[in-house]
């Protein structure tokens, strides 16, 4: 997650748990008059559509005034699915055990995506295997991760 991000994170989440959900990362895509604001958001009983209209309200209205954004976006407010994103460590360790999808914003092992099972969190560095062999990835690095889902 960006600074950016994850100042926009700790603008919004009071507004977001103020409608009962937990909002659990957000995503900027920039990209010029199509760029988009994501916001995941969860709920132990699930998320329905009402859930996500009650925080787009919310959210919105602290954009309004905030202003963080100077260029045009659109706004999506979504439940995280089966594919689940991760963005904190405490997300990680409630997956431990599955398969993710990893993406780094710097190289490492010549290679920038990993998928494969965690076996752990330690410190801070994820612990995945690929093929058999184990891998320590920074959480610092992490550009995107997501739980693979299992069919």
């Amino acid at each position: 997650m960006s600074n950016f991000e994850q100042k926009l994170t700790e603008m919004l989440r009071p507004s977001v748990e103020m409608t009962g959900v937990e909002l659990l990362g957000i995503e900027f895509i920039s990209a010029g008059n199509n760029s988009v604001l994501r916001l995941y958001i969860d709920h132990e009983n699930g998320i329905d559509v009402d859930n996500c209209a009650d925080v787009s309200r919310q959210v919105s209205a602290v954009l309004d005034v905030e202003d963080p954004i100077s260029s045009e976006y659109n706004l999506e407010v979504s439940s995280p699915g089966v594919d689940r994103p991760l963005f904190e460590k405490a997300h990680y360790l409630a997956v431990v055990g599955e398969t993710i999808e990893v993406k780094l914003g710097m190289p490492q092992n010549g290679r920038r995506k990993f998928k494969g099972l965690l076996e752990a969190v330690e410190g801070d560095n994820l612990v995945v295997i690929v093929d058999g062999q184990d891998y320590e990835l920074p959480l610092g690095n992490v550009d995107k991760a997501n739980l693979v889902a299992k069919l």
